[in-house]
Parts: C-alpha cells; structure tokens; sequence
C-alpha cells in the first residue's frame, strides 16, 4: 500500500528502551523511560504503552469528527472523549502483545447515529488501519 506522506516526526531512545528516555528531534518533548511496576520495572517514569494510548485516543477522536463531517453525519460534539485503555502481556505463541479498548463518549448523540460515528472514525483513523489484523481493538460506547 502506498501512502502519500504529508507529515514527518522523529524520536529518538536511547539507554535501555524501557527503561531511559525519549524525546523528539523538535526538542518539544523528552521523557524519562521505564518499565511498569507490573512488568517488574520501577515505574517511576513513562513506556511506550502510555504513549501509544495518548496517540490513539487522540487521533481516533480526530478521525471521527473528520469522518462524520466527510459523511455528514452531524457534528461530534465539542465535550466528546476517547479513552485507550492499552493492556501489554505475553502472546500464547511467544513474545509479548498488546490489546486496546478504546471508550468513545459522545454525549446528545443518539446510539445508532453515535455507532455510526464510531465506526466511520475507525475505518479512517491510521492507528485503527495500523493494528488491524495485529492487535485486538475493541470500540465501546460510554
């Protein structure tokens, strides 16, 4: 598939991955790294788990005002939310993998219009088209 990119950014790990810093070339943002307490870490700084949550709640809420506006579905209201909740475990085939439930709020929506919404924000959102077929991703309406 080819993408026509419009927009590049650039991060950089250095020390041990989980557990070290990150930061972006911009000089925006540099955090410290490390694995969870769950994971047997020291949790005292922030993993790549948290990151891809932020990433994907708030692209997949830009997708769905985007996508109902392209299909005139109405408006997304200004006090909708999305949660990603971002779980990380070991695969039963080996390795480790991660889950994503993404908890979409749109409040004065009606259901079926606000399904509606959620499932044109998930065929649009680029986090949704990249974990398809690679992480299991649930969509709950709150």
């Amino acid at each position: 598939m080819s993408v026509d990119v419009k927009y590049r950014t650039e991060a950089t790990a250095t020390g041990g991955g989980r557990n070290g810093s990150a930061s972006l070339a911009s000089g925006m943002l540099t955090m410290t790294m490390a694995t969870p307490k769950e994971l047997g870490g020291s949790g005292k700084g922030h993993n790549p788990e948290e990151l891809f949550a932020l990433g994907y709640a708030a692209c997949f809420l830009g997708a769905m005002r985007a996508a109902a506006s392209m299909q005139k579905l109405g408006t997304v209201p200004d006090n909708a939310t999305v949660t990603a909740d971002v779980g990380i475990g070991p695969r039963g085939d080996g390795g480790f993998g991660i889950a994503v439930e993404l908890k979409i709020a749109l409040p004065g929506v009606e259901p079926e219009l606000a399904q509606k919404m959620v499932d044109a924000g998930h065929f649009v959102c680029p986090y949704s088209h990249a974990t398809k077929g690679n992480i299991d991703v649930t969509l709950t309406l709150v």
